[in-house]
């Protein structure tokens, strides 16, 4: 058993290109983190939900496939309210429901939470400023407000005009910002969609949400099947389509500087908030080079005017996911080859946070947890004589509640409160260490109830801070117990 002498701040940054993934939607379940986790093996940025908020509709807040199921319904916007799960917070809601019992389990597992909220634009201020409570406690997230706001099929954009998604954009921002200013804003339009073109999509009328806004987003997905589940894609269809991933890239990054030049030449993130290619149009093989080749095109050009995507998403009904859904048990995924390649993107360093260690620590040692790109942890060196066949971190009673991320040979790991024993074996059997060498068990610490606690100071809708009394045990065999 290993008591360790030495550890050290760490510091957790940004990557060049941060990845978020998509955990549920119309299309797909919420799937737990520790199953995601024990999947791909590093946590992401943030995982986004998508919801949505019509309280004043005849049916809410049943889902609206099911308060107005109809056998007419031939797409899959055709409801009187978007077909996402319903937001179970605002005027008189419940924080004990969706999407709340999800936001902590993304936060505690070390992620921020991006909202993907679609809402009626006609809802007072009162619903506005309702929300904006609700999210107070869940420290730096996002919040994607009516995406994709430059379409059609939506049920706001079916209910208002442009310029009123648009301003209704502006409103619910600036109450964000006086009520949860720990919340970042994403504006999801329609960027430069005509090569033969310089404007974005509605430019006239979403300029000024433009300027407002936090975060720029486009969704862009390489291939699409919009006809799922109402049809099949075929060659010849109507209701799909494939692109070349130049052109998307190149319309990318013309939408950011439009972007930009709307602003008067300042720069805001540009994120990719749903990126995929569907395997409905390209096949299982196809989709998993398409995505690839938009990762390598980021890579190396060094975009730094892209600032990351989001796949979308973990587990689909469809053929847009990691895995599709078991039509035989909605709790089983079926893993595609995008998973392989995509946990190869994602363990690339040009799109893992960044780690600086900082200086000698003696405890005890109080940690602080800002979010996914910007946080203090500890790093604990460990000498490895080769690949080990035993390693374990141990927690007496002394430390075993706290609630812990840890990472080891670039794999990751949850420790949940009164947890005293983690395995973490699995850090070895894809990358085997070859002979002796040194490593680095880094920890942080994410708030155990997935919440910030307005008790501990000023700064407390920012950092969340816990005190680590000791250092864990370790405890590394190289060799069979018996031989």
């Amino acid at each position: 058993m290993s008591k360790n002498s030495k550890a050290y701040y760490v510091n957790m940054g940004s990557a060049k290109c941060s990845v978020d993934l998509g955990v549920g939607s119309e299309r797909g379940s919420y799937v737990n983190q520790d199953y995601i986790l024990h999947r791909l093996g590093r946590p992401h940025r943030a995982i986004n939900l998508m919801y949505c908020y019509y309280p004043l509709d005849e049916g809410w807040p049943v889902r609206a496939s099911i308060a107005h199921a109809s056998d007419d319904v031939s797409f899959a916007w055709d409801y009187p309210y978007d077909d996402y799960f319903p937001y179970k917070g605002g005027l008189n809601g419940d924080l004990n429901d969706e999407p709340f019992i999800f936001m902590r389990d993304i936060r505690r597992h070390g992620q921020d939470v991006i909202l993907t909220l679609t809402i009626d634009p006609n809802v007072s201020d009162d619903h506005l400023i309702a929300i904006a409570n609700d999210l107070r406690t869940f420290g730096r997230m996002f919040l994607r407000i009516n995406h994709e706001a430059t379409g059609n099929w939506f049920s706001f954009n079916k209910r208002c005009t442009y310029q009123e998604v648009a301003d209704f954009f502006v409103r619910f921002h600036k109450i964000i910002k006086e009520y949860a200013p720990n919340v970042k804003t994403i504006l999801c339009i329609g960027g430069v969609e005509d090569p033969e073109k310089e404007e974005i999509e509605k430019e006239a009328e979403f300029t000024e949400a433009v300027r407002q806004t936090d975060i720029w987003s486009i969704d862009k997905y390489l291939a699409l099947h919009w006809g799922w589940p109402y049809d099949v894609a075929e060659r010849g269809g109507k209701t799909h389509r494939r692109e070349t991933v130049q052109d998307i890239y190149d319309l990318t990054k013309r939408s950011y500087e439009r972007f930009s030049y709307l602003c008067g030449g300042i720069q805001k993130p540009l994120l990719m908030s749903e990126f995929n290619a569907d395997g409905d149009v390209t096949g299982p093989y196809d989709q998993a080079k398409m995505v690839r080749e938009f990762c390598d095109m980021i890579k190396e050009e060094n975009a730094t005017w892209f600032s990351g995507f989001t796949f979308y998403q973990f587990r689909d009904d469809g053929r847009l996911g990691l895995e599709i859904t078991d039509p035989n048990n909605k709790e089983v995924g079926i893993e595609q080859p995008v998973m392989k390649t995509y946990k190869e993107i994602i363990h690339d360093d040009y799109f893992k946070s960044g780690m600086t260690l900082g200086e000698e620590v003696s405890f005890p040692v109080t940690l602080r947890w800002g979010g996914s790109e910007d946080s203090t942890g500890l790093s604990i060196p460990l000498h490895f004589e080769g690949n080990p066949h035993f390693a374990e971190v141990i927690f007496d009673d002394e430390i075993k509640d706290l609630n812990l991320m840890m990472e080891l040979n670039g794999y990751w790991f949850y420790k949940a409160p009164g947890v005293k024993t983690i395995d973490m074996m699995s850090a070895f059997f894809e990358k085997p260490l070859s002979g002796p060498c040194d490593l680095d068990l880094k920890i942080f610490a994410p708030p155990a109830s997935g919440e910030n606690d307005p008790s501990q100071g000023e700064d407390w809708a920012e950092n969340y801070y816990t005190q680590i009394k000791k250092c864990p045990e370790v405890r590394l065999r190289f060799e069979p117990i018996e031989l």
